[in-house]
């Protein structure tokens, strides 16, 4: 990975950020900020500039509240057009929302083997999908780049794996060691535990582990494995992702 010199973004609202990830948000039940996770480049990620989060459509007035509290000021929405559906409330005219649906789910001869099984609900997909597209996430991160001042919080339907793949690139930038990427995505499916309980569904996550399991391999070791192999900033400049856009979105996780 080259090296660049952090600049810094200005992303301070004024909000104190307490030092904790898991956030309560009323109506989401997977948000996370990715602060206070360790970084090669010295220190830790920062607090309050970026959160990864489940559906964002489903917060309740007092969970915008507690979003607005926390510094967001930009949604990003990874989600395909056909999943998208009503607020629970209305946003908050403060917030600007953007919609950059990752999956590329036209491109059937790609999803009819990754969306056919457990797979899709595994990190498994995210190697082949950043190879055949890679401009899908160089634009999700571009965005994040190019967001306005304050935090900026993305989101798919259940916060795992789109989510995940775009915290696993973010962190990859802000050099966070792959194993604490990796522990970052376990997170999830214990915080999907009461999402899937609160809508009478089947935790998935017995069943992920499982399937993982029979091919001799888990979540975590796919990311870890990914990304011993995957030159994160070459393969996303090649995508388009600028040299100044690759600085800012360091300066946005880590304090310069």
């Amino acid at each position: 990975m080259n090296a660049l010199v952090l600049s810094t973004c200005s992303c301070d609202t004024g909000a104190k950020y307490p030092p904790t990830r898991d956030l309560e948000w009323d109506g989401c039940f997977n948000a996370r900020d990715l602060g206070g996770l360790p970084s090669g480049a010295g220190g830790a990620t920062r607090h309050g500039g970026l959160v990864r989060a489940d559906a964002l459509s489903g917060l309740t007035e007092a969970g915008w509240r507690a979003a607005l509290a926390h510094g967001v000021r930009t949604v990003i929405d990874l989600r395909n057009r056909d999943e998208l559906g009503p607020d629970v409330a209305q946003r908050p005219a403060e917030v600007r929302r953007l919609h950059l649906p990752l999956d590329a789910s036209e491109e059937r001869d790609f999803w009819d083997i990754w969306s056919s099984g457990p797979q899709f609900g595994t990190p498994l997909y995210y190697g082949p999908h950043i190879e055949r597209f890679p401009e899908r996430s160089a634009a999700v991160l571009a965005a994040i780049a190019n967001a306005e001042p304050g935090g900026v919080a993305f989101h798919c339907e259940g916060g795992r794996d789109r989510s995940g793949q775009v915290t696993m690139l973010l962190l990859a930038l802000a050099e966070v060691p792959a194993e604490e990427i990796a522990a970052d995505y376990a997170l999830s499916h214990g915080r999907l535990a009461a999402r899937y309980a609160a809508r009478g569904e089947d935790d998935q996550a017995p069943l992920l582990r499982g399937y993982l399991e029979e091919r001799g391999t888990s979540a975590e070791a796919v990311i870890v494995e990914l990304l011993g192999e995957l030159d994160v900033e070459e393969r996303l400049r090649a995508a388009g992702l600028a040299q100044r856009e690759l600085a800012t979105l360091r300066g946005r996780l880590l304090d310069a």
